[in-house]
């Protein structure tokens, strides 16, 4: 039994190696462990953990299951392996445990077995450091449900730092992706990437220098991210394409764009909505666009706060959202990017999208960069507050006709809130003869509140 386990992880390994391509360490797959028979219980004392990380040379090779653990990884030059051994060996309730220290790794690592814990000692205590990574297009990529990441840092990346895809009931609890050289187009395009899954928890993390998303969660279901910081980005948190999202209490500063919430064409989940924005302080988002060229963010205009496109039913309240050169809230139709739509099922429109209760500072200054330069002279200088551009969906006319925009009860540390509708495709496409409507008054009002998501046990 045991002899037919081994061979099989040694063959995985083995394709593992040859999926991700030649030339990472010369380093021989260890020989596995037998696994623990007793249930691990984790109120067990530390020290016994502690005292098998003490271990010599391959921890995981010689140690037992510990009560904090069924793998426990130090740092060395066989970690790649030893890490991604563990992960192609564990059953459904084990725990990994890396150490303290830094795992200098070359080859991208993957997960798909269900209900696995990943843990570091810390997020700036356990780092995964990627820069010598020759294969592999993430740092981490899982495909599998009810898994844990906690307490690890996964820092320049050649690809994405974590990617996780079909993967329902996942939780990145304290984890931070970064790209320790500052924001470049050459960095990998997401931070933390969890898509077309449902049940999404991201909470207490930390994203830096990511050439799109910071933290992008998208065709998903269910989605929490909350408690997070992101910094550095081309965008720091992004929902896109999402059925239900709360983001709640993040801090997003140094960015191009803030917070965004996208939905984009040619993908399996359309429709984005019910999305709320709340208790959030986002601002200062004035990063000059890194984005690789053609990227869709690259259309973000430096010094933007809140970007939504396309959405349906978002409710942006409770936030402080300030000095931004462009605008503190954009709201636009994916028409508003000039790309051709060829999906059929596509809506490009944004329509029920409620901004209420916040706390607006000074924007507007500064315009000009990216499509920044399209609203000043559309608008002019300063820019307001919340730009709305005014597109809607010609087929819904008289009582059917959707509410783009409504706003209720903003305040600003010095003058009023300021707001301008920019007049539709007309104003897009003839700027010089833009009808910009400024009248705040005509689009106070009040939409029904959306249900705050709740994911079982995510409390």
């Amino acid at each position: 039994m045991m002899l037919r386990r081994t061979t099989g992880i040694f063959f995985a390994i083995i394709g593992l190696v040859f999926m991700q391509g030649c030339g990472g360490p010369s380093t021989a797959p260890m020989e596995p462990k037998e696994k623990s028979a007793t249930p691990v219980a984790v109120e067990e004392p530390m020290e016994k953990a502690e005292a098998v990380a003490e271990a010599p040379a391959s921890a995981l090779a010689s140690a037992e299951a510990t009560p904090e653990a069924a793998f426990v990884i130090k740092p060395g030059p066989d970690a790649n392996m030893e890490i991604q051994e563990a992960l192609i060996e564990a059953e459904p309730g084990d725990t990994i445990l890396l150490e303290e220290g830094t795992f200098n790794l070359s080859l991208g690592l993957s997960l798909d077995v269900d209900n696995v814990t990943l843990r570091g000692r810390g997020m700036d205590k356990t780092i995964l450091d990627f820069k010598k990574q020759v294969a592999g297009s993430e740092g981490l990529h899982i495909t599998s449900d009810g898994v844990l990441l906690e307490d690890f840092a996964v820092v320049d990346t050649k690809g994405n730092a974590i990617k996780s895809h079909t993967a329902n009931d996942i939780v990145y609890r304290r984890v931070k992706a970064a790209w320790t050289g500052g924001p470049k187009p050459e960095n990998g395009a997401y931070g933390l990437y969890p898509v077309n899954s449902t049940n999404v928890l991201v909470e207490e993390c930390v994203a830096i220098a990511a050439s799109d998303a910071g933290i992008y969660v998208g065709q998903s279901k269910n989605v929490i991210v909350r408690n997070c910081r992101a910094e550095y980005n081309v965008a720091g948190i992004e929902i896109e394409n999402c059925h239900g999202a709360d983001v709640i209490n993040n801090v997003v500063t140094n960015n191009t764009g803030g917070l965004l919430v996208f939905d984009l064409p040619d993908l399996p989940v359309q429709r984005g909505h019910d999305v709320r924005l709340l208790n959030n302080k986002v601002y200062d988002n004035n990063t000059t666009n890194f984005a690789p060229p053609g990227n869709i963010v690259g259309t973000v205009s430096t010094g933007t706060g809140v970007l939504i496109m396309a959405n349906s039913n978002v409710e942006i309240f409770n936030n402080d959202i300030r000095d931004h050169a462009t605008v503190n809230v954009l709201v636009v139709s994916y028409l508003a990017t000039g790309i051709q739509i060829k999906d059929p099922n596509y809506y490009p429109y944004a329509e029920g999208v409620s901004v209420h209760d916040n706390v607006f500072g000074r924007c507007g200054y500064d315009p000009g960069k990216e499509s920044g330069g399209v609203l000043e002279l559309i608008i002019g200088k300063p820019l307001p507050d919340v730009i709305w551009d005014g597109v809607a969906n010609p087929e819904k006319t008289g009582d059917e006709a959707a509410v783009g925009v409504v706003l209720q009860n903003n305040s600003k540390d010095e003058g009023e809130v300021a707001f301008a509708n920019m007049g539709g495709l007309k104003s897009l496409l003839d700027p010089a003869n833009a009808k910009v409507d400024r009248d705040i008054a005509a689009y106070e009002g009040t939409l029904p509140s959306i249900a705050p998501i709740v994911i079982e046990d995510a409390a």
